[in-house]
């Protein structure tokens, strides 16, 4: 297990002076972008104590404050039973937390905000009492500037939704494209994680990946959780930068995971199980992995039934009873969205999906939107996913409104480019970018098929490829001027949606998206200022989907990609100068190369000439204005 340093600070209780001042300790490695803890004695509490609830009517918010800017987090903290739930598996104790990953060095001072009272816990402005030796204590500690680079995020910084369609971090200013499985979406149904059963789906074990864990990386209870911590080594060691879960899916497919002690017990958390989540995604982070938490799915999301669950008239006749308060904004929603935001939220690079396939009404959408925003201090972005035929039906109304900054885009493979290119056209216009990514490819029984030479793929033959899959999905979502991808697995295939635990069964899928995002880190474009352009193109298309894609800012950069080679012109009658031509190989990578016309000239239609080599395979075509 890793050390962690600690700096002792003394809460001070001004207008107490009959209580003694409580010891606070703050935990982790001082510096920017790390874990920081704030770790204070409050009351003695259970997981399972209902008068009061520790997790409903112990309202902790902590007000840390950079000293020379005065910047401001205003963060929900929790109960974190005896600090050291996920090592001793406690269920009681008197140990209070909250995370802050500071954005500068220097000094920085903190003041507790500690109430009892119903519902304390879900709102700040709530009218509590104030708890004596907790409320108002303060203290200070010092930040230095990060020592990591490379794939840490913490030497990059926050991931921020900046009003554009690209996300990018605070530190580094590089823009973010990602790249990962959407599969399974049963991650965490992992035998290793305390208090973990099913009542449909078997558990993982993750035993394929244990191979992955190196020497030094966490552990916890004696040498569990290598599994896990080796899939996301796997990930990083592939060029991925994203991993996609549901923490909550009591109900649904798989009815395996919850962050609660079990099904049912909605406003008491499983402090040990959470500790131990929050050791698999501190590592994702530290292996530059994205975090994508679908915050619940279709069968859980509402009281509604059917494929046509938005229809008022299809309600069940009594709550659904895995359902937080039946779809609305109750304390059971609040409380699990805070508890998740309060446990998690410090994370560098995640966001808040409100639900897969959701079929929330418009105004709970919203409602839920609004509510994360308001308790997240970090501002991740919030994302929807919705069934394919549902997306103008629940996009539509949330379009140029502030309530989202992104979508999680599912479609057919090959509608891909078209579905992302319509909402990153249809948001920008309203004024309001989104950031959109395709998470997960139909027809829901293939998605994204397995390495044909994969040892335990079944008999079960996709109709597709891979190759399409490269050509249509990924770099389709990118050319359309996409925020990436996440693969999902069909449930018919091997290593499905719901019963995968080795990622290596896409190996050469994930060859394709490290080639896609290396062009994008490799080479500098003006990717904000860039647009889907495909009618600048000409070149033979079939089906839904052209034979080229294009994007291009204008009199300035164009990026062509064709599907299967061949001839093709690009439109430059409205730009001047000259434009060099070079040409990216995504099924090998490596550096641009010459094909058989070095330059263009602006004012005309012109030919792009052959690629270098295998004219009938997909090629990316650069084209750069001369200075």
């Amino acid at each position: 297990m890793r050390t962690r340093l600690l700096l002792f600070a003394t809460l001070v209780i001004p207008w107490l002076a009959s209580v003694a001042p409580a010891e606070g300790r703050i935990e982790g490695d001082p510096r920017c972008w790390h874990k920081v803890t704030l770790s204070l004695k409050g009351p003695a509490a259970s997981e399972t104590d209902t008068a009061p609830n520790p997790f409903v009517d112990y309202g902790f918010w902590v007000d840390f404050k950079h000293a020379n800017s005065g910047d401001r987090f205003w963060v929900p903290g929790y109960f974190a039973a005896d600090g050291d739930a996920g090592e001793s598996g406690a269920e009681s104790g008197d140990v209070w937390r909250a995370h802050l990953a500071p954005h500068k060095p220097g000094a920085w001072t903190y003041t507790v905000h500690f109430t009892r009272g119903d519902g304390a816990a879900l709102d700040p402005s709530c009218p509590g009492e104030p708890v004596e030796g907790v409320d108002g204590a303060t203290g200070e500690f010092t930040i230095q500037p990060s020592d990591k680079s490379g794939r840490d995020f913490r030497g990059k910084g926050r991931l921020r939704y900046v009003g554009e369609r690209y996300l990018k971090f605070a530190q580094s200013g590089e823009t973010f494209l990602k790249a990962g499985p959407d599969a399974p979406e049963t991650m965490l149904a992992y035998v290793d994680f305390d208090g973990t059963t099913t009542r449909k789906v078997k558990l993982k074990t993750w035993e394929k990946h244990a191979r992955d864990w190196r020497e030094g990386d966490p552990t916890w209870r004696g040498g569990k959780g290598k599994g896990l911590v080796g899939a996301m080594n796997y990930l990083a060691s592939k060029g991925l930068n994203s991993v996609s879960f549901l923490p909550y899916n009591a109900g649904g497919d798989g009815d395996n995971v919850w962050p609660m002690i079990a099904p049912g017990k909605k406003q008491h958390y499983d402090c040990s199980k959470l500790d131990q989540w929050a050791v698999v995604f501190d590592h994702a982070q530290e292996q530059g992995i994205y975090l994508h938490f679908k915050m619940q799915e279709a069968e859980n999301d509402d009281n509604r039934i059917g494929w046509q669950k938005n229809n008022e008239n299809l309600k069940k006749k009594s709550p659904f009873p895995d359902s937080l308060d039946g779809g609305a904004l109750g304390v059971e929603r609040k409380l699990y969205c805070k508890e998740l935001v309060a446990r998690f939220g410090y994370e560098l690079a995640l966001n808040w999906n409100l639900g897969e396939e959701n079929t929330q009404s418009v105004e709970e959408q919203s409602d839920m939107a609004r509510y994360v925003r308001s308790i997240d201090p970090y501002d991740h972005l919030v994302v929807l996913h919705t069934f394919p035929p549902h997306q103008e039906r629940n996009y539509r109304p949330h379009v140029g409104k502030k309530t989202l900054t992104g979508l999680s885009l599912q479609n057919e493979w090959d509608h891909t480019h078209r579905q992302t290119k319509k909402w990153v056209l249809e948001s920008l216009k309203a004024g309001h970018p989104w950031v959109c990514a395709n998470d997960e490819q139909g027809p829901a029984g293939e998605g994204v098929p397995p390495d044909a030479s994969y040892a335990d793929q079944n008999k079960q033959e996709p109709s597709y490829t891979q190759d399409d899959i490269r050509k249509q999905t990924l770099w389709g979502n990118l050319m359309a001027g996409g925020a990436g991808v996440e693969y999902y697995f069909g449930y018919k295939l091997a290593e499905n949606d719901l019963l995968c635990e080795d990622y290596r069964s896409r190996d050469h899928a994930w060859d394709d998206c490290r080639r896609a995002l290396e062009f994008f880190q490799q080479n500098e474009l003006p990717l904000v200022a860039m647009l889907p352009d495909d009618e600048l193109v000409a070149s033979e298309g079939h089906g839904h989907t052209p034979g080229a894609y294009c994007l291009a800012k204008r009199g300035e950069v164009y990026l062509v990609y064709l599907l299967n080679g061949g001839e093709a012109t690009v439109d430059l009658s409205d730009a001047e100068g000259e434009f060099t031509l070079a040409w990216y190989d995504p099924r090998h990578g490596g550096d641009l190369q010459a094909g058989s016309t070095a330059t263009l000239a602006g004012g005309d239609k012109r030919s792009l000439g052959a690629p270098p080599n295998e004219p009938g395979q997909d090629w990316l075509a650069v084209l750069r204005r001369k200075p």
